[in-house]
C-alpha cells in the first residue's frame, strides 16, 4: 500500500505531537518509510507545505521539507490525470463551484486523485476529522474519500500500519540482523 499524505499531516504532527526538535524520530521515520516507496506525497501538496507559514518567521517543518534528501524520497514522481482532479471535483464537492470555492478547496482534489488512480493500492493520510454534514466546498478530506471509494486514514492510524516506534531504528537493525 501506498500511503499519500495531506499537508495537514505534517503540519498537525509539527505542531502538536512529533514537533521536530522534540521527537526527531518521527522525521527521520518518515524520511525513511518515503525512501522505501510506503509513504510519499504528491507534488502539489508538497509545494503547498514548502510555501511555508503565511506571514511568519520560517519554522522548522519549512527548513526540514527543503532538504534535497527529504524532497527526494518523499515526492510522489508522477503526474496528476487532471480528468481524475475533475471528476473529484465534480462528484465529491460539486459540479458548479465557484472560483472563491474552488479556491478554498486547495490542492485536496489533487492528492485524492493521485489516491483514485489506483484506488485498491493508494490511500490518503490526513489530519481532517469527517463532518459529512458540511456542504460544497466545506467538506473534508475524509468524507469525499468516502464518496469516491477512496481508502482514507489517521495519520495515527498510519503509524500503526507502518509500526511507527520512537525505537524504529533499533528495532529495523534487529529484524535485519536476524534478531527478534
Amino acid at each position: 500500500m501506498l500511503y499519500l499524505l495531506d499537508a495537514s499531516v505534517l503540519i498537525t504532527a509539527k505542531d502538536s505531537y512529533y514537533p521536530l526538535d522534540a521527537v526527531p524520530e518521527y522525521w527521520e521515520w518518515l524520511e525513511y518509510m518515503s525512501s522505501n516507496g510506503h509513504v510519499k506525497i504528491p507534488i502539489e501538496i508538497f509545494e503547498e507545505i514548502k510555501e511555508g507559514p503565511d506571514d511568519q518567521a520560517k519554522d522548522l517543518l519549512f527548513e526540514w521539507i527543503q532538504r534535497p534528501n527529504i524532497q527526494q524520497a518523499i515526492i510522489l514522481e508522477e503526474e496528476v490525470d487532471m480528468n481524475l482532479v475533475q471528476r473529484i471535483c465534480n462528484s465529491g464537492y460539486a459540479t458548479d463551484l465557484t472560483d472563491i470555492e474552488i479556491e478554498e478547496i486547495g490542492r485536496d482534489p489533487f492528492l485524492m486523485a493521485y489516491a483514485l488512480r489506483v484506488p485498491e493500492e493508494r490511500a490518503v493520510i490526513t489530519s481532517e476529522v469527517s463532518k459529512p454534514s458540511l456542504k460544497r466546498h466545506k467538506r473534508k478530506v475524509p468524507d469525499v474519500c468516502k464518496t469516491l471509494g477512496i481508502k482514507s486514514y489517521t495519520p495515527f492510524e498510519l503509524n500503526q500500519f507502518l509500526k511507527f516506534s520512537t525505537a524504529w531504528k533499533k528495532t529495523l537493525h534487529n529484524n535485519t540482523s536476524g534478531g527478534v
